[in-house]
C-alpha cells in the first residue's frame, strides 16, 4: 500500500462504526474515508464532520455492490452485523477485490467459515483480521499477555461483563433499547449449541453452562458460557492443551432469565428478534419462571468483569495467570469500535504483513495495542499498565 490510503468503513454510520470512523478520520495517511451504510442520511451526516470523508449507500447483502465499493480501496473495516448472516459474503467480496480487511465478527459459526478462506486470502495477497473488537479482540490480546508467561498452557477462559460493574460502563447502553444486531447476535449465541474446546478438541455444548473459575489474587466465582470465536482461535494461537471457553460474568437472576429465553428459542416459540425484544421488555411470566431457576445458580463472586485466565505450567510448577482490564473506552460501541481502529492502524502502517485470515492475537502486537488503547479510555490514560493488570499465583 502507498503512503495515502483509501478506506471503506462498512456500516460506518452505525453505533459500532462511528467510533471507528472518528478514529480513522484523524489519520493523516488516509486520503479518503468512505462511510458506506444502508442509512444514506446517517452516513451523509457523519461524513460532513470530516474533511477526508464521503458517504455511500450500500446493501451489505449485495456482493456486486460490495465489490464495486471495495475495488479501489486499500482497506475495509466492517462493523455490519449480524455476522452469522453477513460476515462470510463481505469477507469474500474483500478477497475478490484484493482489499485488506478487518472486522468485529463475534459469532463462532462464520469465524470457522472465514478462517477456512485463509488460502484464498493468501493467494490474493489480502490481510484479513477478524474479530478485532472487544470480545473477541481485546479478550484475545488479554489472553496473549496471560499465556506468554506460561511454559505450557492447559486452559484459557475469556470473560466479559453483562450486568456487573465495569470501568467501561455507560448508562446510555442500558437506555438505548432496540433490537440491534448486537442483541440478535447475543440471542443466537445463547441458543442451540455452541462450540468450545474441551479435552484438547472441539466440542459441542449447550450455552449457559456454569464454569467455576479461581482468579489469582481475587478469588473464585461462577460465570456462564456463551458462543464466541475465542475458543476456536485461542487453542491454535496459544497452544491450549485442555479446555477453553468464553464466559459471561453475570448475576444469577440475569442468567436465569437468559436460560428461560434460550428454552423458548430452542423449542421454536421465540425468534431471535423476538428474544432480543424480550431483553428490553421482560414479561411477568418469564420473570416468574426464571425466579425458580435462579435459586440453584451461583454468582460471579470475586471474579473481575473483563479478563482472560490461563492455567498451565511455569518453571515446572502449576501456575495461573490472569490479565484483566482496569481501564476501557466507555460504552459498548467505543469499547468495540476503538479496538477495530487499532487493528486497522497496524495493517495500514505495515506492522501486519502476513496475508491470510487471522484472529487478532495471531498478528497484532499486544504491547502496542494496549498502549494505544489507553489513550482512548475514559478518562484518557497514559500506558499499558493503566489499562491492564496481570495477576499470577505465586
Amino acid at each position: 500500500m502507498g503512503e495515502q490510503y483509501r478506506v471503506v468503513a462498512l456500516g460506518g454510520a452505525g453505533a459500532m462504526g462511528r467510533p471507528v470512523v472518528g478514529r480513522l478520520a484523524g489519520r493523516a495517511d488516509i486520503a479518503e474515508l468512505m462511510i458506506a451504510d444502508r442509512d444514506t442520511a446517517a452516513a451523509a451526516r457523519l461524513a460532513v464532520k470530516y474533511a477526508n470523508a464521503s458517504a455511500a449507500t450500500v446493501d451489505a447483502s449485495d456482493p456486486v455492490r460490495l465489490r464495486e465499493l471495495f475495488r479501489d480501496a486499500d482497506l475495509v473495516v466492517n462493523t455490519t452485523g449480524p455476522f452469522f448472516r453477513l460476515g462470510v459474503p463481505i469477507l469474500r467480496a474483500a478477497i475478490e477485490s484484493r482489499t485488506h480487511y478487518a472486522d468485529i465478527c463475534d459469532d463462532w459459526e462464520p469465524t470457522l467459515d472465514m478462517l477456512a478462506m485463509d488460502a484464498q486470502a493468501r493467494d490474493a495477497g489480502v490481510i484479513a483480521v477478524i474479530g478485532a473488537g472487544a470480545s473477541p479482540g481485546t479478550s484475545n490480546m488479554l489472553a496473549a499477555l496471560a499465556t506468554r508467561e506460561l511454559d505450557a498452557v492447559e486452559d484459557v477462559h475469556t470473560a466479559w461483563p453483562v450486568d456487573v460493574p465495569f470501568v467501561g460502563d455507560d448508562p446510555a447502553d442500558g437506555a438505548a433499547g432496540g433490537e440491534s444486531a448486537a442483541v440478535v447476535h447475543w440471542m443466537q449465541q445463547l441458543s442451540g449449541t455452541i462450540r468450545i474446546w474441551a479435552g484438547g478438541a472441539p466440542a459441542e455444548r449447550p450455552p449457559l453452562e456454569p464454569v467455576r473459575l479461581d482468579y489469582p489474587g481475587l478469588g473464585a466465582g461462577t460465570a456462564y458460557t456463551v458462543g464466541h470465536p475465542e475458543p476456536l482461535t485461542l487453542p491454535v494461537t496459544c497452544s491450549i492443551i485442555r479446555d477453553s471457553a468464553c464466559v459471561m460474568v453475570v448475576r444469577p437472576e440475569t442468567a436465569a432469565y437468559l436460560m428461560t429465553l434460550r428454552e423458548e428459542i430452542d423449542r421454536g416459540s421465540l425468534s431471535l428478534e423476538q428474544a432480543a425484544a424480550a431483553i428490553e421488555s421482560p414479561t411477568a411470566g418469564r420473570f416468574a419462571r426464571s425466579a425458580l431457576r435462579r435459586l440453584s445458580l451461583r454468582g460471579p463472586g470475586a471474579l473481575p468483569p473483563f479478563f482472560a485466565l490461563a492455567t498451565g505450567v511455569r518453571d515446572g510448577r502449576p501456575c495461573r495467570v490472569g490479565a484483566r482490564l482496569i481501564g476501557s473506552p466507555r460504552g459498548m460501541a467505543r469499547a468495540t469500535g476503538i479496538p477495530l481502529s487499532l487493528a486497522a492502524a497496524q495493517i495500514l502502517d505495515g506492522s501486519v504483513r502476513a496475508a491470510g485470515v487471522h484472529p487478532p492475537d495471531a498478528v497484532l502486537d499486544p504491547e502496542r495495542y494496549f498502549e494505544e488503547l489507553s489513550a482512548h479510555c475514559d478518562p484518557p490514560l497514559t500506558g499499558r499498565d493503566e489499562v491492564v493488570r496481570v495477576d499470577r499465583t505465586p
